[in-house]
């Protein structure tokens, strides 16, 4: 089973399974994500003075406070209760300006997340013409506004490479707002370089509505069967973005999506909580409870790949971040960052160099490579490599960018034909690991 075909095939749709009319759903919809945030001002990161305008970490060891509980989570309104990520399926009760979905055992009617009226098969004969109205009139309350892609609202480090980075976290909602709109297929007029991001906030939107209208999975499977064939781990991690909205176990409540890549979700989860609950997953270093070693581990891994962000590609910036969890999760936290770097760009070869060795030095160097060979297959994968991923492949994996995706095709055929659990995605993790190092010793 080849990378190509065993990422790009999914199972079969589930026919003609209708959403079922579902009362108040413009109601429901609105309390999930409520009105588009209004712009706040720029707060320090986690170790940032206050009154200064960009976080200056310093030279190592210098002050990383922690911020207390009265700053509200990244990218919300701080005006806004403080959210509790630590439980994504958890459930307590809500006053009228704070609404949060029930865990993973309630149905999922009683989420709240926006679900997407353009999205929504409104041509179904299960759907009654009052549900057609409040799916089409949730257009506009569903778009995300651009703004939460601002570094300075997000309070991450404010660096050379913020124009660049932003750029991919604002490609991310145009996918998700693409789909709200009904107009998904608009997100292949994007550059080549940023269609990815735009592919996984289109799988976040597919997934939120499914989940919302109860049809199991059928927007995010047509999805990933059709336009969006190519983009199969970042449509997989979208949709991980969606259960970190609703406060959701991945992958609850959608069938039939790809057995190995659909532990991306959790990758996806990790990801979002790093970028738009920094002050809770970073700073204070809550997790989701409920998950067992190979869910945290992905969930991590996924964080590594925001906490690229966080630091704005800054090496010195992210080494440091990194040497502040427990020792236990920066294996997972480095291989996130490998994704980063690779993927997403931002950092010169001279930095990614440093950055190598950092990881080597904390023993890491193999989670560092293994993630950056992931990144160069996903970008294979969807049809093109960009400069920075081509010129990063040599600095992270050893290896040219063809030949690091490679090591990912091994190692998927060496899981076998039934390769569908989280141990089994560790599996493939690791076996990449060990291809990269028996090549750096080989040479």
């Amino acid at each position: 089973m080849s990378n190509a075909e065993g990422t790009q095939t999914v199972a079969q749709r589930d026919g003609g399974e209708q959403a079922p009319a579902v009362s108040g759903l413009e109601h429901t919809a609105s309390e999930a994500l409520g009105p588009p945030e209004a712009p706040t001002a720029a707060r320090p990161s986690p170790g940032q003075d206050p009154q200064a305008p960009a976080r200056d970490r310093g030279a190592p060891g210098g002050d990383r406070r922690t911020p207390g509980r009265g700053h509200a989570a990244s990218g919300q309104d701080p005006q806004a209760p403080a959210e509790d990520p630590e439980t994504p399926g958890g459930h307590r009760e809500a006053s009228e300006s704070e609404h949060r979905p029930a865990g993973p055992e309630t149905e999922p009617s009683q989420a709240r997340e926006h679900p997407s009226p353009a999205a929504a098969d409104t041509r179904g004969p299960g759907l009654t013409g009052a549900l057609r109205t409040a799916l089409r009139g949730l257009n506009g309350t569903l778009r995300q506004d651009a703004d939460r892609a601002d570094f300075g609202r997000l309070r991450f480090r404010l660096g050379p490479a913020r124009g660049h980075l932003e750029t991919s976290l604002v490609a991310f909602l145009a996918g998700f707002n693409a789909v709200v709109g009904g107009e998904t297929e608009r997100i292949d007029d994007l550059d080549e370089d940023v269609r990815g991001f735009a592919y996984e906030g289109a799988g976040m939107a597919c997934a939120a509505l499914d989940l919302l209208t109860m049809t199991g999975g059928r927007r995010l499977r047509e999805l990933l069967s059709g336009q969006g064939v190519r983009y199969p781990h970042l449509i997989h991690s979208g949709a991980g973005c969606a259960y970190a909205r609703l406060r959701l176990r991945p992958m609850w409540g959608i069938r039939a999506v790809h057995p190995l890549l659909r532990w991306l979700a959790f990758d996806g989860f990790g990801f979002h909580r790093g970028v738009f609950a920094a002050d809770r997953t970073v700073g204070l270093q809550r997790t989701p409870r409920l998950m067992d070693r190979a869910r945290w581990a992905i969930f991590d891994q996924g964080l590594g790949r925001a906490l690229w962000l966080h630091e704005c590609a800054g090496v010195d910036g992210v080494v440091l971040r990194l040497a502040e969890f427990p020792a236990g999760r920066r294996a997972d936290l480095w291989s996130g960052v490998g994704m980063a770097a690779a993927y997403t760009g931002g950092a010169t070869p001279q930095d990614l160099g440093r950055l190598a060795e950092a990881a080597a030095a904390e023993g890491f160097r193999a989670h560092l490579a293994q993630g950056g060979a992931f990144a160069c297959a996903v970008r294979l994968i969807s049809g093109g490599v960009p400069a920075h991923t081509a010129a990063a492949a040599p600095v992270l994996c050893g290896a040219e960018a063809d030949e690091a995706a490679g090591w990912t095709d091994t190692a998927l055929i060496a899981l076998g034909h039934n390769a569908h659990s989280g141990e089994h995605y560790q599996a493939w993790r690791a076996g990449i690991r060990k291809t990269w190092a028996r090549r750096d010793r080989a040479t």
